[in-house]
């Protein structure tokens, strides 16, 4: 069994020109595509099975992110099913000069945990120990309820 803090993820991605739309920033299907990756790893970090994207809560995209800027992409398990994980995604803009960060997208996705033969198979119960997957949970579940 892992616990929230144990499939915490986070991953950078700097925006480069083929990244862009005609407004020389990111398009949200790359976001999209960024945070489907890394929420896909944060679940087969607490499932030890691979994971397949379930569903995609709305997609909330707060502001763009200029070319040159850093995507920094978070990610999460806060909650499980039989076979399904939830994980709470978040991208943030990062100055890379500065490290500042802005928050710009927020979404959670569910993902089911496949054998080798791609059927659902069991995933283990989500520990929350400390204070911090306490906080973690607890945000997700937050969000979740808006």
């Amino acid at each position: 069994m892992a616990t929230v803090s144990e499939t915490y993820i986070e991953n950078r991605n700097r925006v480069q020109p083929n990244h862009a739309n005609n407004y020389d920033a990111v398009h949200g299907g790359n976001v999209m595509k960024w945070m489907d990756e890394v929420g896909a790893m944060s679940a087969m970090r607490h499932a030890g099975e691979s994971c397949l994207t379930a569903s995609i809560d709305r997609m909330n995209f707060i502001r763009p992110v200029p070319v040159g800027d850093i995507v920094v992409i978070r990610a999460y398990v806060y909650d499980v099913g039989s076979t399904s994980l939830k994980v709470r995604l978040q991208a943030f803009a990062e100055d890379p000069r500065t490290g500042e960060r802005e928050q710009t997208t927020e979404s959670s996705f569910v993902y089911v945990a496949v054998d080798e033969e791609n059927r659902p198979t069991s995933v283990p119960a989500l520990d929350v120990e400390s204070g911090r997957d306490e906080e973690l949970r607890a945000a997700a579940l937050e969000k979740e309820a808006e």
